[in-house]
């Protein structure tokens, strides 16, 4: 399966989701990173203060060249995020994530409910590591 991925902002909320799944290639990386600025563009809050939600259940194993553009990618500061939750399966692309969000804090969920209920809770604590959260 080729890789696909939608990147969409929603300014009132100062929330970007993001879906990706299949195999990607550096060329697909490219193309992520574009939409991703694009969506980023119309967010209306200040820098790093949007949100995010990534949708990676359909996500195949990745490269190892992949997961470090992903990790490179994530460490970037100029998107980092001041909440990033991720919604996966219980696959092996779950653990490359974990190793590729080695250096940020975020939260791993099941479910799209879960994940933005978190975003969203003022009292949610910073995630301190990235994890899984029970859903």
């Amino acid at each position: 399966m080729s890789a696909t991925f939608h990147v969409e902002a929603d300014p009132a909320r100062d929330l970007v989701r993001i879906k990706l799944s299949g195999f990607f290639s550096p060329d697909d990386i490219e193309g992520f990173l574009e939409a991703r600025r694009a969506a980023h563009a119309s967010l209306r809050c200040g820098p790093n203060q949007h949100l995010t939600i990534n949708d990676v259940r359909e996500m195949k194993i990745q490269s190892q060249e992949i997961v470090a553009a992903f990790r490179d990618m994530l460490s970037a500061p100029d998107y980092r995020s001041r909440r990033l939750a991720f919604v996966t399966g219980p696959t092996l692309a779950r653990s490359q994530l974990l190793r590729a969000l080695e250096n940020r804090a975020a939260r791993c969920f099941d479910d799209h409910f879960s994940a933005e209920a978190w975003l969203f809770s003022p009292d949610a604590g910073e995630a301190s590591s990235p994890g899984r959260a029970a859903a």
